[in-house]
C-alpha cells in the first residue's frame, strides 16, 4: 500500500505510478491511499489503473497536518484499509504520510518502507522531529540518490546507516527520442526547464540565464511562483513560453536543443532523467544528486557557482557547438537506457519489498 499525502504531481508521485503499474517487475499488487487537496492528482492516480482509497479532497496546511498526524480520525481510516486488504508491506512517501503512515502500519502490524525523495524535512526545525520519529520506527528506509543518503546521515546518522540506494528509473521505451528531428542549423535554438515553479528550484535563474544568453525558453510547470516569474520574463525581455502544467511534456522537450536544471541541491531529478532518455542533453548546477546522473562534457554540462551568468556561459558554449550537442544527446540517451530504466528500479524495490515483509 503506497501511502500519499500531498497536493503535488511532482517525482515522488510519477515513481509510485511507474512502481503499481508494474507487479510484474516488482513481484507485488499494489493499492494507494490517497490524502489530497488536488484533485488533478487523485484523477492522474485513477489513471493509471491502480485501485486508489480516495479520503476525498483534504486541506493541506500546518494545523491539518498536526490533526491528520496526530489525531485518530485519519490514522484509523488507514489503518482500517490496511488491515481490511491484508497488506503486507506499507510504502510511505511524502512528508505529509510518515507519520500518519508510521502510526497506522504500527496499529495493522504491517511493516513499512520509506523512499526518501529529498532531505528538507530532516533540516527545517518545524518538520525535523516528526520525520526522524517516524524514521526511527520504520523497518527499512530507501534513498533516490547517494547524495540524498550522505545528507540525511550527515544529520541523522542512524537513519543514513539504514538506507539503501535505490535511483528512480524512467520508461525509456516512453521516454525516447522523436522520431524525426529539425536540422537544427535552420531552427533557432532553444532550451527548456520542466518541473514544478516553486522556490527551491529556482526557475528565475533560468529565465535570467536565458535572456543573457539570448535564447528562447521553454518552461514547463506550473506552482506558486508562475506569476512572478512571468513578471521576470517581461522585466528583461526574455523570450520566454510557459506552458503550464502538461500531463504529456514530451513534445516540448523534443523541441529544445537542451534542458536546463537550476534546482537548488536537486535530490536527484526525474525530469532530468526523462530528457536525457530523450537524448537531450542537460546543463545543470553541480549540486545535490546531480552529478551522479550527469556526467560533464559527455551527456551535458555541471555548471559551477549558481548563477545566472555562470549558466549564461554554458547555453552560449552550447549554441556554438551543436553538432557536439547532438552527440551528447546520444551519450545521454544511452546512459538512460544503460543505467536508468524503470525495469531495473522496479527489481530493486521487489527485492526490498521482499525483504521488508520478512520483519512482520
Amino acid at each position: 500500500m503506497h501511502v500519499v499525502v500531498g497536493g503535488d504531481i511532482g517525482g515522488a508521485e510519477r515513481v509510485v505510478v511507474d512502481l503499481a503499474t508494474r507487479p510484474e517487475r516488482t513481484g507485488a499488487d499494489h493499492q494507494i491511499a490517497l490524502i489530497t487537496p488536488n484533485r488533478r492528482l487523485a484523477a492522474y492516480l485513477g489513471r493509471a489503473g491502480v485501485r486508489v482509497h480516495d479520503r476525498g479532497p483534504a486541506r493541506e496546511d500546518p494545523l491539518a497536518y498536526l490533526v491528520r498526524s496526530l489525531g485518530r480520525a485519519d490514522v484509523a481510516w488507514l489503518a482500517g484499509i490496511l488491515v481490511a486488504e491484508r497488506v503486507d508491506v506499507v510504502h510511505t512517501h511524502t512528508f505529509g504520510s510518515h507519520v500518519l503512515g508510521t502510526r497506522a502500519a504500527r496499529r495493522a502490524r504491517a511493516p513499512q518502507l520509506r523512499t526518501e525523495h529529498h532531505v528538507m524535512h530532516y533540516d527545517d526545525v518545524s518538520s525535523s522531529g516528526f520525520t526522524r520519529w517516524a524514521a526511527a520506527r520504520t523497518e527499512r528506509i530507501v534513498t533516490v540518490s547517494e547524495y540524498v543518503r550522505r545528507a540525511i546521515g550527515a544529520t541523522a546518522p542512524r537513519v543514513g546507516r539504514r538506507a539503501t540506494v535505490v535511483r528512480n528509473g524512467v520508461d525509456t521505451a516512453y521516454w525516447a527520442p522523436p522520431g524525426s528531428v529539425d536540422d537544427a542549423a535552420k531552427t533557432p535554438f532553444r532550451v527548456g526547464v520542466v518541473g514544478r515553479l516553486t522556490g527551491w528550484k529556482r526557475v528565475g535563474l533560468a529565465i535570467e540565464a536565458a535572456a543573457r544568453a539570448g535564447v528562447e525558453l521553454v518552461v514547463v510547470g506550473e506552482g506558486e511562483e508562475r506569476s512572478a516569474l512571468e513578471r521576470l520574463a517581461r522585466s528583461l525581455g526574455a523570450r520566454v513560453e510557459f506552458t503550464g502544467y502538461q500531463p504529456d511534456p514530451r513534445p516540448w522537450i523534443a523541441r529544445c536543443d537542451a534542458i536546463l536544471s537550476t534546482a537548488r541541491d536537486e535530490p536527484l531529478g526525474l525530469s532530468v532523467l526523462e530528457a536525457l532518455a530523450m537524448g537531450r542533453p542537460v546543463l545543470a548546477f553541480a549540486g545535490g544528486g546531480i552529478p551522479e546522473i550527469v556526467e560533464h562534457g559527455v551527456t551535458g554540462w555541471l555548471v559551477t557557482g549558481a548563477s545566472a551568468g555562470a549558466m549564461a556561459e554554458a547555453i552560449a558554449g552550447a549554441r556554438r557547438d551543436r553538432t557536439r550537442l547532438r552527440s551528447m544527446g546520444i551519450a545521454a540517451r544511452r546512459f538512460a537506457v544503460e543505467s536508468c530504466a524503470v525495469e531495473r528500479m522496479c527489481e530493486l524495490y521487489a527485492a526490498a519489498y521482499r525483504e521488508t515483509s520478512r520483519t512482520s
